[in-house]
């Protein structure tokens, strides 16, 4: 006998999703819209000559475009010679020349081109949000990363922090929608390729992934491994380009052993010009500048332990404590346009925007407390840590330095207590917390700078959005967290 109720029930509940989902898919279209306005404001009036390392990606971009490949010309004997590059990763360049061989080099392509991309960081941070924090919560990370005045004036800056941290969350969103499909495996593999092209220090991401799986451990381990296999063998060929056309082999870039001899040797904290007298004088190619750079710096490290372990506070300073980059990068380029009065304003706008987010980003290592369970363990040991937290955010928003870097370190570490009445973390959240606990690590081996926390950004908002309130119990299985069935598999969307 047909039971009519199980089915109306049932179409109820079919009728009920579907028009869930649109809602979920509204408010995307709604939150693009409401990101993209501003970016493409700011790409297309404050744009203008590319400074700094967005010289080198624009002129590698524009090389690329014309055919030239990755390179510069050089001028030997009186004569013009091509010269290939790779002192800088080539993923954002090669990026760029897509478009660039469409609309030409002109100043305004690469802007417009990372409003388009931060819209989509927009869109994929609602899209993975929603599934593990629910929907209101979703819809709060989204909106965060939306008028995160950073991320809008980044689209102005031909730099590289943000395209690569909306590649790492492309990579984070292809694995949750559907962690059982074998073309995802394929597809996060690419994708997390093209963000190690863009910044290689990307590949520390991809043993993170192993959370986003909702299988058993081995099971996990194994689809990670093949993400990161696929990875490396999407990087190789320009590794082997680096081998046939360079002075030696390159995986990707030639300033890592740059960056740490500048990490070894810098007093601040932050980046410093390397000179010949700092021990290189001799050089031959890119690859053994590189080479010697590193052998320095792992010398001066080796020599002075003690001050290289010193400097992590001051790196890690000048990474998290405040934002002021894009100004200083929109100022060069247009000293007219940004008069110091505009530089204090807009840097005190960006690193406030910056510094409270950190703050929100705080509390979601601590539940939320319900009066009704006042006589619990939970309850106490819950509201102890938010009364501590308070304490903590008062004291760092008072102090005249502002060591924001230590609300940071206190997320990275207070997130995996198992406190009594500690909250239900979603595989997302975790992954986010984990990814920028090696963006602070991988800073303090190399150097300093607030550019750098850009990347994180996007998962400092995940973080924000989730310190309000517990995990909803429908994403929990989403996302791959508390599924007591070890076999249960995430549903694609």
């Amino acid at each position: 006998m047909i039971n009519l109720r199980k089915i109306g029930t049932r179409l109820r509940g079919i009728a009920h999703a579907t028009a869930e989902t649109r809602s979920d898919w509204a408010f995307t279209a709604i939150i693009a819209f409401i990101a993209l306005l501003p970016r493409l404001y700011v790409a297309l009036v404050w744009a203008k000559e590319p400074v700094w390392d967005g010289h080198y990606y624009h002129f590698g971009a524009t090389r690329i475009a014309e055919g030239l490949g990755y390179s510069e010309d050089v001028i030997r004997h009186g004569l013009k010679v091509w010269k290939p590059w790779t002192h800088y990763p080539v993923g954002y360049s090669g990026f760029l020349a897509i478009f660039y061989a469409i609309f030409g080099p002109h100043n305004w392509v690469a802007p417009v081109v990372n409003a388009i991309a931060g819209t989509g960081l927009v869109v994929f941070v609602h899209r993975i949000a929603e599934r593990a924090l629910g929907l209101w919560r979703g819809r709060l990370a989204a909106l965060l990363t939306a008028i995160h005045p950073g991320l809008i004036a980044y689209s102005a800056v031909v730099m590289t922090e943000p395209f690569a941290g909306f590649l790492i969350v492309l990579v984070v969103y292809l694995v949750i929608r559907a962690p059982e499909r074998k073309s995802t495996l394929l597809l996060a593999g690419v994708t997390l390729a093209l963000a190690v092209l863009v910044r290689p220090s990307s590949l520390l991401a991809a043993p993170l992934l192993i959370v986003l799986f909702p299988f058993s451990f081995w099971r996990a381990v194994a689809r990670t491994a093949i993400v990161g296999a696929l990875c490396v063998l999407c990087v190789l060929p320009w590794t082997l380009r680096n081998c046939y056309r360079m002075d030696g082999c390159a995986f990707v870039s030639t300033n890592a052993g740059w960056n740490l001899a500048i990490g070894a040797l810098t007093d601040t904290g932050r980046f410093r010009t390397l000179r010949a007298a700092d021990g290189c004088p001799v050089v031959t190619g890119q690859v053994q500048q590189d080479r010697c750079w590193q052998q320095i710096g792992l010398q001066v490290i080796k020599k002075a332990p003690r001050h290289f372990l010193a400097m992590a506070p001051k790196k890690l300073a000048q990474t998290f404590d405040h934002e002021s980059f894009v100004i200083e990068y929109l100022h060069e380029a247009d000293p007219s346009t940004w008069p110091e009065s505009r530089r204090q304003k807009g840097r005190e706008l960006l690193s406030a925007s910056h510094r409270a987010l950190v703050v929100l980003a705080l509390f979601c290592v601590a539940a939320g407390v319900s009066w009704r369970r006042y006589k619990s363990i939970a309850f106490v040991v819950q509201a102890l840590l938010i009364a501590a937290l308070a304490c903590a955010c008062k004291w760092v928003i008072d102090n005249d330095e502002h060591p924001y870097f230590l609300l940071i370190i206190a997320v990275c570490s207070l997130f995996w207590l198992p406190l009594p009445g500690r909250p239900k973390h979603s595989a997302v959240l975790v992954f986010s917390v984990a990814f920028i606990a090696v963006t602070a690590i991988t800073h303090i081996v190399f150097f300093g700078d607030d550019r750098y926390h850009m990347v994180a950004t996007p998962f400092l908002c995940l973080c924000a959005a989730a310190a309000f309130g517990p995990v909803a119990s429908k994403n929990q299985e989403s996302d791959g967290v508390q599924v007591p069935n070890k076999t249960k598999q995430s549903s694609p969307t």
